[in-house]
């Protein structure tokens, strides 16, 4: 989504906190995300960005200078097929009740195109 990520996730070691992954996600796509806006010259929101970013950095103490995650996130322990089977619809289908795509396979950014077989994927997954 334009505002947000989904992410079914799980670590292959049982002695891995995935508070600390989803905190590592977080940190790395941070830089890289305000790296490309800084050095994307044909941004026409770059300094929006960048003020919004510093501004709410400015008012957390736990960040050095910019934020553009929101603190926290919200796991939902998916402890039988059936919940990640609904789960993994509710993510394919974000798109679709958000007005950006007719079918979930058609937005870029989802594993949908995978499922469906769709050869013009943006992401390697390990499917369910």
């Amino acid at each position: 989504m334009t505002n947000h990520v989904h992410l079914i996730i799980s670590a292959k070691d049982a002695d891995i906190n995935l508070a600390f992954v989803v905190r590592d996600i977080k940190k790395y796509t941070s830089y890289k995300l305000l790296d490309t806006i800084r050095h994307t010259p044909f941004e026409s929101k770059k300094q929006w960005m960048l003020w919004m970013f510093e501004r709410t950095g400015s008012k957390n103490t736990s960040n050095e200078r910019c934020q553009l995650w929101q603190n926290g996130y919200y796991p939902i322990e998916l402890s039988s097929v059936a919940l990640v089977e609904q789960r993994l619809d509710y993510i394919h289908n974000n798109p679709v009740r958000g007005g950006f795509v007719l079918s979930a396979e058609e937005y870029k950014y989802s594993s949908a195109r995978n499922y469906a077989g769709g050869i013009d994927c943006m992401m390697n997954v390990t499917f369910l």
